[in-house]
């Protein structure tokens, strides 16, 4: 994490200086997720359901993005056991509550 010396910040930013300090103090991450490429468990994890699993794979798949083998490992387990036994839904937010507001 990037420490700034509020001097500093408040030259350079004085609106948000004005309003970070009539608000509840915060702490920021800079650039925790820079760089960072979702994979299909990312984007598997916004699903709502089994349908919409299938036709993210099947996306992704046609995108080149997982081999025809990965895609047809995660239908079977989809299949067999559903969504939700390869990873647990992640509501809007999610990634707001992770990764800034801790």
């Amino acid at each position: 994490m990037s420490e700034w010396d509020v001097e500093d910040f408040r030259k350079l930013f004085p609106a948000l200086y004005e309003e970070m300090a009539r608000s509840r103090p915060i702490r920021v991450r800079i650039d925790v997720l820079r760089g960072y490429t979702p994979t299909v468990v990312d984007y598997l994890a916004r699903c709502s359901d089994d349908q919409g699993a299938m036709e993210v794979i099947d996306y992704l798949e046609g995108k080149g993005e997982i081999t025809s083998e990965q895609a047809n490992e995660l239908r079977e387990r989809i299949r067999r056991e559903g969504l939700r036994s390869i990873v647990e839904k992640r509501e809007e937010g999610y990634y707001l509550r992770r990764y800034w507001l801790r």
